[in-house]
């Protein structure tokens, strides 16, 4: 399933650590980067290349909450839900951005573009409520803003710019 360039990529990786397990995150990621989620089969994969179990993956990667053991959308939306943001309206954000995509906290849009996840804190109090799309973070969130987003995320997907 992996890749040959992916897999050697990885197998380098790892016989220049000190302990292949020291990389087992970092190889989830990298192969969950290429499908987008880490399959049964990756797992499988990704334990042979590191000398461990499935059930010892398994295991780190129900404790990281960005390893998804099922497919999410193009990109997840997670919305902090600390004391914060929830005294500062996380409750509005979730249900504007529910509405607006038809789908509620750990769905994915029909269009398969959006998931909708919580997270404890992104550390963005001071600009409360607030979110992160995969790796951006956005605070003082409106439905404005909202919609501002939301709308560029999905010309980003209809219109990729060539890196």
């Amino acid at each position: 399933m992996i890749p040959e360039p992916l897999r050697e990529k990885l197998a380098d990786r790892i016989a220049r650590a000190e302990d292949a397990r020291e990389q087992a995150v970092d190889v989830m990621f990298e192969i969950q980067n290429h499908y987008g989620y880490m399959t049964d089969e990756a797992m499988r994969e990704a334990s042979a290349l590191l000398g461990m179990t499935t059930l010892e993956l398994e295991e780190l990667a129900t404790f990281y909450d960005h390893i998804y053991r099922s497919p999410v959308g193009r990109y997840v939306i997670r919305v902090c839900d600390s004391t914060i943001c929830w005294m500062e309206g996380h409750e509005r954000v979730v249900d504007y951005i529910s509405s607006l995509l038809g789908i509620r906290m750990g769905g994915t849009s029909a269009d398969g573009l959006f998931t909708l996840l919580p997270v404890v804190c992104i550390g963005y109090c001071d600009r409360s409520p607030a979110m992160t799309v995969n790796e951006r973070v956005y605070g003082r969130l409106t439905p404005e803003r909202i919609d501002e987003i939301l709308r560029q995320l999905r010309d980003e997907a209809l219109f990729p710019q060539s890196e």
